[in-house]
């Protein structure tokens, strides 16, 4: 079920983006955008360059040419840190969780919070401010998990991925990057995780969802970027796209025709 109507406030975007690599031009002219509280699909066959686009817009592959956005604010980025400095989190496809650590210690990986004082000094972790606020980040999502000390590995696929998902609303505070989500989960996993989407953007975050899960992405996304050979084809409301004509623009049977 689509959420609220987006704010008008640009959460991310990239205009006119090129990129290439050695003699391989994997972007020439890519435009997205995404509004605070919306979810934006991008799709595109292999090849088209949405892995780039996002890795753009992560700052973990410096733009050639264009213009970055974040938060209404024309950016530069030069490493995921700095796009992290502008609230921009990703949920990446291996989901880069620590297996054997438990739920509260990956989702504070990184950020762990110390205990005040001289334990602090010496490196106490605060165990009981990050258990309450990884628990409340988990309860705004309606995240359920058999615990918060559990080792990750003993989760199940989707709850792995509920976890990554919630540790990255956790510290974003404008854009959430989702790349591949529901990849090796099975139906019900995966529709737990579409309504993550719609949780996280109703929170007023924007967030862009890579994808070739076209029929349940189509279902939950506000809008649809389509890459064709490193350009944008079309950007049109999900609404106005089935899964047949999305795949046909995306093969390019379609390229250059606009969507009603």
């Amino acid at each position: 079920m689509k959420g609220q109507t987006p704010s008008a406030r640009i959460a991310i975007a990239g205009e006119h983006i090129s990129k290439r690599f050695g003699h391989v031009q994997a972007l020439v002219d890519a435009n997205i955008s995404v509004r605070r509280g919306e979810v934006v699909a991008l799709f595109g066959d292999n090849g088209a360059g949405k892995s780039t686009l996002l890795r753009c817009l992560q700052g973990l592959n410096r733009i050639d040419s264009g213009k970055l956005t974040i938060d209404d604010k024309a950016v530069t980025l030069a490493s995921i840190r700095e796009a992290q400095g502008y609230g921009v989190e990703c949920v990446h496809q291996d989901l880069a969780l620590a297996p054997d650590l438990s739920v509260i210690d990956n989702m504070f990986l990184g950020n762990e919070r110390l205990r005040g004082g001289l334990l602090g000094r010496f490196g106490a972790l605060d165990r009981q401010a990050m258990g309450e606020r990884a628990n409340a980040a988990l309860r705004e999502l309606s995240i359920k998990l058999p615990s918060l000390w559990v080792s990750v590995r003993d989760l199940s696929g989707g709850q792995r991925q509920a976890v990554a998902v919630a540790r990255a609303v956790m510290w974003a505070r404008t854009a959430v990057l989702m790349d591949e989500p529901t990849a090796a989960l099975g139906a019900r996993q995966s529709q737990i995780v579409c309504d993550l989407m719609r949780a996280v953007a109703a929170r007023g975050l924007g967030v862009l969802v890579v994808s070739h899960d076209l029929p349940r992405v189509l279902a939950v996304a506000d809008r649809v970027v389509i890459l064709w050979r490193g350009r944008t084809a079309i950007d049109t409301a999900a609404a106005n796209l089935s899964v047949p004509d999305a795949v046909a623009i995306m093969v390019g049977y379609k390229q250059g025709e606009q969507a009603a």
